[in-house]
């Protein structure tokens, strides 16, 4: 649903444009008072929380909401099921698109009714004693001290499905391997790049170059590709599972930048063995 020409867009802050009367009278009519008044709430805490979403073009903000909303996933940036971007437009300006997060993939699966279980862990230093990729079974002894755990170096990622049937599927990567394979396909990430960056080679004035989340947050990125990757080639893609992957799907077709800049923000991840990235230079890093 468009939110553009109907909705006019004055010159106000975000708060009082969603709590306008056009705008929740729309919302109320599409989704009933009370789920209406709740979208509404959730929206502007989300934006809130992101300051750069409160450049972007107004009405952008509740589309990318509405597609959330669809999904029945949360916008909250604290709960990581679905995440609303800023980008720069050319034509537009400042405009926000929709992604997903992993947990948002797992709520789907879940909520789909054909698994019976469903879980991805990033493994640990310490903790992986053997992955059997012929009998995908996998042998860890994980560290049970929670903080020692969040601390420690993550080494590879795990993640497994079962059916209500007792049909089980299970996907073990390397991070190296995880590494290579962002750097491969996602127009976000530079390998080289991020080593520099893990290096604290990095001048503090190009940081703006590393706002994509697989260098802020490489672990979220890396456990949303696995879901994705086990799921779309060996579990069933519920309606609302395929709806999501073309969320993602459509954003990373509508913005590739063909070079980053300080308004550009990229941070979609799309499965795709068909589509590689072009090379890409190293992002600017202290000799």
């Amino acid at each position: 649903m468009a939110i553009k020409n109907s909705l006019v867009e004055k010159k106000q802050n975000f708060s009082s444009y969603i709590t306008s009367d056009v705008v929740k009278n729309r919302m109320v009519g599409m989704m009933g008072e009370k789920e209406g008044m709740d979208f509404i709430t959730s929206i502007t805490s989300a934006v809130s929380i992101n300051p750069k979403l409160k450049e972007c073009e107004q009405g952008t903000i509740v589309e990318a909401a509405l597609q959330c909303q669809s999904l029945k996933l949360s916008p909250s940036p604290v709960l990581g099921q679905f995440f609303m971007i800023p980008y720069k437009d050319k034509k537009r300006g400042m405009v926000a698109r929709g992604q997903m997060g992993y947990k948002g993939y797992i709520q789907l699966a879940i909520r789909s009714g054909y698994y019976k279980k469903l879980n991805v862990l990033a493994i640990k230093e310490g903790e992986l004693v053997k992955y059997d990729p012929l009998n995908e079974e996998i042998d860890v002894n994980i560290i049970e001290d929670d903080e020692v755990r969040e601390n420690a170096k993550t080494i590879g990622y795990y993640a497994m499905f079962e059916y209500q049937n007792g049909f089980r599927k299970t996907l073990y990567w390397s991070k190296k391997k995880m590494e290579k394979h962002a750097d491969k396909y996602s127009p976000a990430f530079n390998l080289a790049a991020y080593k520099m960056l893990l290096d604290g080679k990095v001048k503090q004035d190009d940081m703006w170059q590393y706002s994509s989340f697989w260098y802020s947050g490489f672990d979220g990125q890396a456990l949303k590709t696995m879901i994705i990757q086990l799921i779309s080639k060996w579990g069933i893609m519920s309606i609302d599972l395929q709806k999501a992957v073309a969320i993602d799907s459509d954003q990373l077709k509508e913005y590739t930048p063909d070079k980053p800049s300080k308004d550009t923000f990229f941070d979609v991840e799309v499965e795709s063995e068909e589509v590689e990235k072009e090379p890409v230079k190293p992002l600017t890093v202290n000799k």
